[in-house]
Protein backbone atom coordinates (compact mmCIF):
# COMPACT_ATOMS: atom_id res chain seq x y z
CA UNK A 1 0.00 0.00 0.00
CA UNK A 2 1.41 3.55 -0.88
CA UNK A 3 1.17 6.16 1.34
CA UNK A 4 0.31 9.68 -0.20
CA UNK A 5 3.17 12.97 0.59
CA UNK A 6 1.91 15.72 2.57
CA UNK A 7 3.83 18.32 2.55
CA UNK A 8 3.48 21.40 4.83
CA UNK A 9 4.87 24.35 5.82
CA UNK A 10 4.60 27.36 8.11
CA UNK A 11 5.39 30.53 6.88
CA UNK A 12 5.10 34.67 8.51
CA UNK A 13 2.56 37.15 6.46
CA UNK A 14 0.65 40.20 7.78
CA UNK A 15 -2.16 38.52 9.20
CA UNK A 16 0.32 36.39 10.86
CA UNK A 17 1.82 32.71 10.88
CA UNK A 18 0.06 30.73 7.80
CA UNK A 19 0.11 27.19 7.87
CA UNK A 20 0.32 25.57 4.04
CA UNK A 21 -0.53 21.95 3.19
CA UNK A 22 -0.29 20.37 0.03
CA UNK A 23 -1.14 16.71 -1.08
CA UNK A 24 -0.26 15.18 -4.45
CA UNK A 25 -3.38 16.61 -5.86
CA UNK A 26 -2.79 20.38 -4.98
CA UNK A 27 -3.22 22.35 -2.14
CA UNK A 28 -5.03 21.49 0.70
CA UNK A 29 -4.88 24.07 3.53
CA UNK A 30 -3.46 27.53 4.08
CA UNK A 31 -4.47 27.97 7.84
CA UNK A 32 -4.08 31.26 10.35
CA UNK A 33 -2.53 30.02 13.30
CA UNK A 34 -3.88 30.54 15.62
CA UNK A 35 -7.64 29.62 14.05
CA UNK A 36 -10.70 28.69 15.15
CA UNK A 37 -11.55 25.16 14.51
CA UNK A 38 -8.18 24.55 12.51
CA UNK A 39 -6.01 21.57 12.51
CA UNK A 40 -2.70 21.52 13.40
CA UNK A 41 0.46 19.58 11.49
CA UNK A 42 -0.14 16.04 11.49
CA UNK A 43 3.02 13.56 12.65
CA UNK A 44 2.59 12.14 8.98
CA UNK A 45 3.45 14.76 6.99
CA UNK A 46 6.73 16.55 5.94
CA UNK A 47 7.58 19.69 5.99
CA UNK A 48 9.20 20.29 2.52
CA UNK A 49 9.37 23.91 0.99
CA UNK A 50 10.09 22.58 -2.23
CA UNK A 51 6.19 21.36 -2.93
CA UNK A 52 4.85 24.26 -1.61
CA UNK A 53 6.60 26.99 -3.37
CA UNK A 54 4.65 28.10 -5.86
CA UNK A 55 1.86 28.77 -3.51
CA UNK A 56 4.79 30.60 -1.24
CA UNK A 57 5.32 33.00 -3.92
CA UNK A 58 1.81 33.66 -4.99
CA UNK A 59 0.74 34.44 -1.21
CA UNK A 60 4.09 36.82 -1.17
CA UNK A 61 2.79 38.95 -3.94
CA UNK A 62 -0.53 38.79 -2.91
CA UNK A 63 0.24 40.37 0.48
CA UNK A 64 2.90 42.67 -1.39
CA UNK A 65 -0.29 43.56 -3.69
CA UNK A 66 1.25 42.53 -6.79
CA UNK A 67 -0.89 39.57 -7.47
CA UNK A 68 -4.79 39.50 -7.31
CA UNK A 69 -5.86 35.85 -8.92
CA UNK A 70 -3.68 32.46 -7.59
CA UNK A 71 -3.31 29.72 -10.19
CA UNK A 72 -2.95 26.76 -8.28
CA UNK A 73 -3.80 23.30 -7.96
CA UNK A 74 -6.30 23.36 -5.28
CA UNK A 75 -7.45 19.99 -3.47
CA UNK A 76 -9.91 21.46 -0.56
CA UNK A 77 -11.46 18.40 1.29
CA UNK A 78 -14.97 18.96 1.62
CA UNK A 79 -18.54 17.90 0.88
CA UNK A 80 -20.45 18.39 -2.62
CA UNK A 81 -22.00 21.45 -1.23
CA UNK A 82 -18.89 22.88 0.06
CA UNK A 83 -16.93 22.28 -2.75
CA UNK A 84 -19.55 23.94 -4.78
CA UNK A 85 -19.69 27.06 -2.58
CA UNK A 86 -15.92 27.04 -2.44
CA UNK A 87 -15.59 27.36 -6.03
CA UNK A 88 -18.32 30.12 -5.60
CA UNK A 89 -16.19 32.60 -3.60
CA UNK A 90 -13.64 31.94 -6.21
CA UNK A 91 -15.32 33.60 -8.75
CA UNK A 92 -15.69 36.65 -6.28
CA UNK A 93 -13.28 39.25 -8.02
CA UNK A 94 -10.46 40.78 -6.03
CA UNK A 95 -11.68 43.71 -3.70
CA UNK A 96 -15.34 42.93 -4.18
CA UNK A 97 -17.85 41.38 -1.36
CA UNK A 98 -20.97 40.17 -1.57
CA UNK A 99 -23.19 38.74 1.14
CA UNK A 100 -23.92 35.09 2.19
CA UNK A 101 -27.55 35.33 0.48
CA UNK A 102 -25.68 36.84 -2.71
CA UNK A 103 -23.18 34.10 -2.41
CA UNK A 104 -26.04 31.51 -2.26
CA UNK A 105 -27.74 32.68 -5.37
CA UNK A 106 -24.97 32.63 -7.87
CA UNK A 107 -24.47 29.61 -6.22
CA UNK A 108 -28.01 28.09 -7.50
CA UNK A 109 -28.98 27.63 -3.85
CA UNK A 110 -31.27 30.63 -3.43
CA UNK A 111 -32.40 30.45 0.25
CA UNK A 112 -29.28 28.71 1.51
CA UNK A 113 -27.17 31.82 3.25
CA UNK A 114 -27.15 30.18 6.43
CA UNK A 115 -25.66 27.18 4.75
CA UNK A 116 -23.52 28.83 2.42
CA UNK A 117 -22.38 30.93 5.81
CA UNK A 118 -21.55 27.79 7.19
CA UNK A 119 -18.97 26.12 4.13
CA UNK A 120 -17.86 29.41 3.98
CA UNK A 121 -16.70 28.32 7.75
CA UNK A 122 -15.43 25.44 6.53
CA UNK A 123 -12.57 26.99 3.62
CA UNK A 124 -9.51 24.89 4.66
CA UNK A 125 -7.62 27.48 2.48
CA UNK A 126 -7.88 30.53 3.97
CA UNK A 127 -7.02 34.20 1.24
CA UNK A 128 -6.93 31.68 -1.59
CA UNK A 129 -10.26 30.85 -1.35
CA UNK A 130 -11.53 33.86 -0.70
CA UNK A 131 -13.97 33.43 2.37
CA UNK A 132 -12.65 37.11 3.42
CA UNK A 133 -15.19 38.70 0.76
CA UNK A 134 -18.39 37.41 2.05
CA UNK A 135 -20.10 39.83 4.64
CA UNK A 136 -23.51 39.92 5.99
CA UNK A 137 -26.86 41.45 4.42
CA UNK A 138 -26.38 44.53 5.42
CA UNK A 139 -23.07 45.74 4.77
CA UNK A 140 -21.47 44.14 8.26
CA UNK A 141 -18.09 42.45 9.32
CA UNK A 142 -19.66 39.15 10.44
CA UNK A 143 -17.49 35.52 11.82
CA UNK A 144 -14.53 34.66 10.44
CA UNK A 145 -12.44 32.08 11.76
CA UNK A 146 -9.56 34.00 11.52
CA UNK A 147 -10.80 36.85 13.78
CA UNK A 148 -12.49 40.23 12.31
CA UNK A 149 -8.89 41.61 12.31
CA UNK A 150 -7.48 39.39 9.90
CA UNK A 151 -10.54 39.95 7.75
CA UNK A 152 -10.49 43.77 7.97
CA UNK A 153 -6.96 43.50 6.81
CA UNK A 154 -7.67 41.69 3.97
CA UNK A 155 -10.50 43.66 2.79
CA UNK A 156 -8.20 46.59 2.95
CA UNK A 157 -5.28 45.26 1.31
CA UNK A 158 -7.77 44.78 -1.53
CA UNK A 159 -9.16 48.07 -1.46
CA UNK A 160 -12.65 46.61 -1.26
CA UNK A 161 -15.50 49.30 -1.17
CA UNK A 162 -17.01 47.99 1.80
CA UNK A 163 -13.83 48.40 4.41
CA UNK A 164 -14.04 52.40 3.57
CA UNK A 165 -18.02 52.06 4.86
CA UNK A 166 -17.38 49.81 7.84
CA UNK A 167 -14.69 51.71 9.44
CA UNK A 168 -17.41 53.51 11.32
CA UNK A 169 -19.08 50.38 12.37
CA UNK A 170 -16.18 49.91 14.69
Amino acid sequence: MTTECVYSIHEESPIGPLLLVQGEDGLRGVSMTPHEGRYGIDPGWRRADGPLADAHAQLHAYFAGELQDFELALAPQGTDFQRLVWRGLCEIPYGETISYGELAERIGAPGAARAVGLANGSNPIAVIIPCHRVIGADGSLTGYGGGLDRKRTLLALEGALAVQSLDALF
